[in-house]
């Protein structure tokens, strides 16, 4: 505990806002997106800025990672943010530019947003992301200077963050439009934001939060969310949203939120970064029970419930299970712990974890979640470093101890990452700085050592991220040294290969590090200073494997049931009906994380269908949650043979999912007659499940004389040679 203790780096206005929200569809639709004549002087009513707006949130939301674990659907845009949520975005923008005209004399320029059109094209780290927010505002230049370029340099032209400085004036923010001579909509290249395998390339420092460690940082799938921490001056309560498709930083709101903290805790839960917990060395009773949960769609922090929330303390572990964030172990003032709880966001409640052959009291330990369960291991008592740990089920609120046989030696500060079916623990210290690592399999409930060959030195306070198919390590400490060195571990071959450190962030501890689909970040913590300094670290991502494919349907109360789709041979065939407008969902599973990055990202590449839902085409769009995406399918005929082509996966591989169409075929034999008649009439009456949803053609959830009636009139039809 003492080699840990010592490395923590010590508007109102009014508005005239219409009494009833502008649907928005019709907003949008109403405002040409036709590139005016240079000498035509153009406005924007707040109305069109908030339609315009809530386009912009719609890609960001698309993008927005939705946990796997999470049990319920995505929601919708509207289910999580309201319009007034949208119109404050708005107002504070508004506010921040008439903040900058105060502090300089003059208001942003044309030419400036100009500028940033064009900045934004040339330093884009997501160009797809940023094509669709360009074309979400109708590839007018106009509109993208005004509702995309002036947010993000107002943010950054402010001279400090006085929204309570805004002058009132006769002035309405309605008026506020640069005088323009003509935008020109800048050209987003296919090479720009693309990245060179194991290279460095510094984060921007332009209105980045201050410098500091101990912070926390969460992933959302648009942007990484740093909050909190401290440096030699004092403790914060700040943070940023850095965009990689804008490639800009914005502050997080500070109204409602947590009280300043350093070493607690922070998840994504798809909607929200709740943080809770923490060290306050100033404040009684300085380890605290306190938290809030920040939505970045709106801005805004909710306080997290302090009624049986566990005891304070640091050193301790969290994970997001896909309904609960769990807490588990640490030290106070008090003890080391072995207690926890859980915490649901939808109601607003803790549970406390059962103690009933829980891991012993520990503290500097480590714990991921797999899917069902939150494996912790490792840490120490003050006396002994453990090698042991425990399975929890919040499920049936039950411990499991992990098995020591061919276990590690027990040890501290080391770093753990999930692979999808094994924890891979490295480094850490035990009275030595070991550089080893090992595997555990929880199906097995077995340890295997990893390849020191190569390995990075040994170290503490790294950190570890998993790309889909390696563990990144980087950074970390053996006194006096401060490492900017890593290393990558691939499970399957068993070996590292060092991160180059070429352009690499200087040597840190304490800096907070995640994964963004093809690149870690990095940023802050402390070394030889604190840093408010960071860095994008490019590992491509390997040749994608799809492990499988499907075509999904829920049918009503008795679950979701999938036809398998094979990638090669005879295509698999879906024989349920696609309703009024021929929806159906493929769903690709790979064996490791994904990004799927062409211009569209899917296509209908031979047959007759949309990418799309309700008749109406998406842009070729998909889903992203990792290592599954989801396409969406409309317009699909019946009695035909599909090709669905994934663009760009992993930055330049092509996939195709072939799926043919032909309802009523329940025996999959591609013709529709008497024998699938009489399959489904044996099955009316039954309860729908694994072993006969074919015959729930109309995916109602039950089977009955409609199923049969609509394969009687699609008796004779087959699928073609």
């Amino acid at each position: 505990m003492l080699l840990f203790l010592g490395c923590v780096v010590t508007l109102t206005s009014a508005f005239n806002l219409p009494n009833k929200s502008p649907d928005v569809s019709s907003r949008l639709a109403s405002i040409s997106t036709v590139a005016k004549p240079a000498q035509q002087r153009r406005t924007l009513t707040l109305a069109d800025r908030v339609a315009y707006q809530r386009a912009i949130e719609e890609v960001y939301w698309r993008h927005r990672i939705w946990p796997k674990e999470n049990a319920e659907s995505k929601p919708t845009l509207d289910a999580i943010v309201s319009q007034r949520q949208i119109e404050q975005q708005v107002e504070a923008y508004l506010h921040k530019s008439q903040i900058v005209t105060d502090q300089r004399g003059w208001p942003i320029t044309a030419s400036e947003l100009q500028a940033e059109m064009e900045r934004m094209a040339s330093h884009t780290k997501l160009p797809q992301v940023l094509r669709e927010l360009f074309e979400a505002l109708g590839n007018d230049p106009f509109v993208i200077a005004e509702c995309l370029a002036r947010p993000a340099l107002a943010e950054r032209l402010l001279a400090y963050p006085a929204v309570e400085q805004v002058k009132q004036t006769s002035q309405t923010f309605s008026h506020i439009v640069a005088a323009a001579t003509g935008y020109i909509l800048p050209t987003i290249l296919d090479t720009a934001g693309g990245c060179v395998d194991d290279s460095w390339t510094a984060t921007s420092t332009t209105n980045a939060p201050s410098a500091r460690g101990g912070h926390t940082a969460v992933w959302t799938g648009s942007e990484m969310i740093i909050w909190g921490g401290s440096d030699f001056s004092g403790l914060t309560n700040t943070g940023g949203r850095y965009n990689p498709s804008t490639d800009s930083w914005t502050a997080t709101s500070t109204i409602s939120v947590p009280t300043a903290r350093t070493l607690h805790h922070a998840v994504w839960t798809g909607t929200e970064m709740i943080v809770w917990g923490g060290y306050d060395p100033d404040n009684p009773p300085f380890y605290l029970i306190t938290g809030g949960r920040y939505s970045p769609t709106s801005d805004t922090w909710t306080t997290t419930s302090t009624a049986n929330a566990p005891s304070g303390r640091v050193a301790d572990t969290a994970v997001w299970t896909g309904s609960e964030m769990i807490v588990w172990g640490g030290y106070n003032n008090v003890a080391i712990l072995n207690t926890g709880g859980k915490y649901n966001p939808g109601t607003n409640s803790w549970t406390a974890t059962s103690t009933t052959n829980a891991p012993s009291a520990r503290d500097l330990h480590t714990a991921v979640w797999t899917g069902s369960e939150m494996i912790v291991w490792g840490g120490e008592d003050n006396s002994s470093y453990f090698n042991t740990g425990g399975r929890y089920n919040p499920s049936t609120d039950s411990w499991t101890t992990t098995s020591t046989s061919n276990a590690p030696y027990g040890r501290i500060d080391h770093t753990a990452v999930w692979t999808g079916s094994e924890m891979i623990v490295w480094g850490g210290y035990n009275g030595i700085y070991p550089n080893t690592g090992w595997r555990y399999n929880p199906n097995t409930d077995s340890w295997t050592a990893t390849s020191t060959t190569n390995a990075p030195s040994a170290r503490v306070y790294h950190s570890a991220v998993w790309t889909g198919s390696e563990m990144i390590v980087w950074g970390g400490q053996v006194y006096p040294m401060f490492y900017n060195t890593g290393g990558r571990y691939n499970p399957n071959t068993d070996s590292w290969i060092a991160t180059s450190t070429t352009n690499a962030p200087s040597g840190r501890v304490n800096h907070a590090a995640v994964w963004t689909g093809n690149e870690m970040i990095v940023w802050g913590g402390g070394g030889n200073g604190t840093f408010n300094t960071g860095g994008r670290y490019c590992a491509q991502p390997s040749t994608p494997i799809v492990q499988s494919g499907v075509s999904r349907k829920t049918h009503g109360a008795a679950g979701v049931f999938d036809v398998t789709l094979p990638l090669s041979g005879t295509a698999g065939i879906e024989c349920r009906s696609g309703g009024a407008t021929n929806d159906y969902t493929i769903v690709a599973t790979f064996l490791a994380n994904v990004s799927v990055t062409g211009n569209p990202q899917a296509a209908v590449t031979s047959g007759i269908g949309t990418i799309g839902t309700g008749g109406v085409s998406n842009g070729g769009r998909v889903t992203i949650a990792e290592n599954v995406v989801t396409v969406p399918l409309t317009n699909v005929t019946n009695a035909q043979t599909i090709n669905v082509t994934l663009f760009g996966v992993n930055g330049s591989t092509n996939v195709v999912i072939p799926m043919s169409i032909l309802v009523g075929d329940t025996n999959a034999n591609g013709t529709v007659n008497a024998s699938d008649v009489s399959q489904t009439k044996s099955q009316v009456g039954m309860a729908v499940s694994s072993s006969n949803f074919r015959e729930d053609v109309n995916a109602s959830g039950t089977i009955s004389s409609t199923d049969v009636a609509i394969v009687k009139s699609d008796v004779g039809t087959s699928l073609p040679p």
